[in-house]
């Protein structure tokens, strides 16, 4: 038997009650993957959704949701998808990545992260973390950098590009904020009065406070509305 070692588990969908702390078997790394030492992780909207099963989206949505994690209970019983910490071991085939590197990713929809231990393929989500920053601060960073990234990557944003993205305060907000500048475009971002100083330190050229204009009111047109909340509709944008 392996070693063990401490996780929040859950064996059934249900509210933040299914869940509790328990000894499982610590993992051990294959050839191509990573041993982590889990210093720091999140607790993020693919935890609480997956926990619940979707409930929350319907029936249709719900049983969608089963399919992928498991009809009738979870097939992977520790959540968490946000990590950073040191490399504990190494496969055989690793050479990125060497006992004692700080490391930080993101495992998706094979979670793992709510533990003492998680393993993960080299050539998956995980990078070095940058000199400066700890643990607590690198773990948040990866879910809404990749969210960003994915959709503003398919949106083809380039230099001279002007964007709008709604909910510019949030993780995935914040990052589109930074990856637009990245990439060029001329930045138009929403979010409310006490968020306004914030988004523009991040990058924005010019910020709207949804709590007293409506952008979709203003007749400025974009090549790109990024919504990073979800709560717009395709009939609101679709005159911006």
């Amino acid at each position: 038997m392996n070693a063990l070692m401490k996780a929040v588990v859950y064996d059934r969908y249900g509210p933040p009650d299914v869940l509790r702390l328990a000894d499982v078997e610590r993992p051990v790394p294959k050839e191509d993957e990573v041993l982590v030492q889990v210093h720091a992780t999140t607790v993020n909207r693919l935890d609480v959704h997956t926990r619940e099963a979707n409930r929350r989206g319907g029936l249709g949505v719900s049983l969608l949701s089963r399919l992928v994690s498991g009809v009738r209970r979870p097939r992977q019983r520790i959540l968490g998808s946000e990590f950073a910490g040191e490399v504990a071991a190494v496969g055989a085939g690793v050479s990125e990545f060497a006992v004692g590197d700080r490391a930080f990713g993101n495992s998706g929809l094979r979670f793992g992260a709510h533990a003492e231990f998680m393993c993960i393929r080299e050539g998956a989500r995980i990078a070095h973390m940058p000199a400066g920053i700890g643990f607590e601060e690198a773990a948040p960073v990866s879910d809404g950098g990749l969210n960003a990234l994915t959709c503003l990557r398919q949106a083809d944003l380039r230099e001279g590009r002007t964007i709008l993205i709604y909910g510019a305060s949030g993780a995935i907000g914040t990052a589109g904020v930074q990856l637009a500048r990245h990439f060029g475009a001329d930045i138009t971002a929403v979010c409310s009065t006490k968020n306004l100083e914030l988004v523009k330190s991040l990058g924005a050229d010019r910020v709207i406070d949804y709590t007293r204009e409506d952008f979709a009111r203003t007749g400025q047109t974009y090549d790109v509305i990024f919504d990073a909340v979800g709560k717009l509709s395709f009939t609101r944008c679709r005159a911006s």
